[in-house]
């Protein structure tokens, strides 16, 4: 039985980039809740540096995005996918940006 995702990010710091305007980070966050996920939030609508720090650290104005330990950006949201969120992709890119 593979690690939940609870354990598999324990270790991890988790710094998330959001908005609750936003249906992508709704269900992000939904999921990270569910989950057990520890992790910051940031709300881009209520910081009004956040908004400018993302997009001057990623490039991007999309959300959600998650800062890795203070070092690395990875993105809570799939785009490319007609779900727009797996939970697998992310658990990989967060542990990748997190060594």
């Amino acid at each position: 039985m593979p690690a939940s995702a609870k354990e598999q990010l324990k270790d991890t710091k988790l710094t998330v980039y959001s908005a609750a305007w936003c249906p992508d980070c709704r269900r992000f966050k939904a999921w990270l809740d569910k989950e057990g996920v520890v992790y910051d939030y940031v709300g881009i609508d209520e910081d009004e540096n956040a908004a400018a720090y993302l997009e001057s650290h990623t490039g991007k104005r999309a959300i959600p995005f998650v800062l890795v330990n203070g070092k690395s950006w990875v993105r809570g949201y799939h785009k490319e996918l007609p779900s727009r969120f797996d939970s697998k992709v992310f658990i990989d890119e967060a542990l990748k940006a997190s060594s």
